[in-house]
């Protein structure tokens, strides 16, 4: 009986040992299975990353959604350009100058140069003698147009009744000739202006910068005598002289650009061209409106200009938002690979700028380029770690 059940129990331990062994090897099994399959997966997204060092590889949703487009590089017939030398002047369409109409002395002034004004602001408080006797004419004319109206046609004449009109509407038209505002002749009208007679203000016909302002209080002040000149600069003019045939090949609305030193180039565009020759240089004013919102130019700066002409030749060419400066300061563009959605840069040579193209040169014609989106795609390569170069 004994001998049994030490039979028993040792081949149950005998079973035990074999299922343990059975479920260690199999778990083992698994865990290289999964290594392995793991393996695999990474060395397949690493060769997807990667495909070729150097290369990033968008998908397509990742390039529609940043609106990359790629199109194939040709040549391009784009407007010859014209360079030339410009001076910086002030628009004159959107100058003013500040004087008075008649003989006054200057009581106070309350703008002075280079400051920033705004329409129908103060700029100098004058007084005169001839105002202040067009003052109380009107006054006088006014107190009785007032009488005559409140009594009516119907107890007046009608030649008083025209004729108190017409002299208060004379005498209220003379002091605006004279340089007050509709506000202040209403003033007049409200407040008791005996204290005030004779004194007016000058105010800003338009909005911008004081440029000039030769005088000084209690000067005494001659009719058209220029006391302060205002100017927005926000809008300039860039002139050049041309010779007759340059000039020829130039259109109203053409597109010209003006190099700022130290700030590079500013788009602007050919408004006037003028049809008289300059008598002493026979040559032909061109004008060229600029853009200075950014305050890069200035009036009596000298710059150069390169003006798009008539006459068109074929370049290899490509947007300029497209060719980028790689990190070591090269110009780079994105060519496509066999595989679509993968980008590599190569390094090219920009010639010239004409307009929004840039002629370009290190690449044949039919490679297939990033017109747009280039800096997303300079961006995600930046990501993968590889610098934006290559030889």
């Amino acid at each position: 009986m004994k001998n049994n059940t030490l039979l028993v129990t040792l081949f149950s331990l005998i079973v035990a040992h074999s299922a343990i062994a059975s479920e260690t090897e199999h778990g083992h099994n698994e865990n290289e299975q999964m290594h392995q399959e793991k393996g695999e997966k990474d060395h397949g997204e690493t060769s997807k990353q990667s495909h070729e060092e150097g290369a990033v590889v968008l998908s397509a949703e990742s390039m529609k959604m940043a609106g990359i487009v790629v199109e194939t590089l040709n040549f391009k017939n784009l407007a010859t350009e014209i360079k030339a030398t410009a001076e910086v002047k002030l628009n004159a369409y959107l100058s003013s100058k500040v004087a008075p109409r008649i003989n006054a002395q200057v009581l106070d002034r309350h703008a002075v140069l280079g400051d920033m004004v705004k329409k129908n602001q103060p700029l100098v408080s004058l007084s005169s003698v001839a105002m202040a006797e067009a003052v109380s004419e009107f006054l006088v004319a006014h107190q009785e147009w007032q009488r005559v109206k409140k009594l009516g046609k119907s107890v007046v004449s009608a030649k008083r009744y025209n004729g108190a009109n017409i002299q208060y509407s004379g005498a209220r038209a003379k002091i605006i000739a004279y340089g007050m505002t509709e506000l202040q002749v209403n003033a007049l009208i409200t407040k008791n202006a005996s204290q005030t007679f004779g004194q007016f203000q000058l105010l800003a016909p338009q909005s911008g910068v004081i440029v000039r302002d030769d005088f000084i209080e209690g000067e005494l002040i001659e009719p058209g005598r220029v006391l302060f000149d205002i100017v927005n600069e926000d809008k300039l003019w860039a002139e050049s002289q041309l010779s007759p045939k340059q000039a020829a090949n130039i259109k109203v609305g053409a597109i010209a650009r003006v190099y700022v030193q130290g700030n590079g180039w500013i788009v602007g565009k050919v408004v006037q061209k003028h049809h008289l020759l300059d008598e002493k240089t026979r040559t032909i004013g061109v004008r060229i409106a600029v853009d200075n919102q950014t305050d890069k130019l200035h009036p009596g700066m000298f710059v150069d200009v390169q003006i798009q002409s008539e006459n068109s030749q074929s370049y290899l060419a490509m947007p300029t938002a497209a060719v980028l400066r790689s990190s070591d300061g090269d110009w780079v563009v994105f060519v496509e690979q066999d595989e679509i959605g993968e980008f590599k840069p190569v390094e090219v040579e920009v010639l010239k700028t004409i307009g929004n193209n840039s002629v370009i040169k290190g690449i044949k014609k039919g490679t297939k380029v990033v017109v747009s989106g280039a800096f997303f795609v300079q961006s995600e390569l930046a990501k993968s770690g590889f610098s934006v170069h290559n030889h």
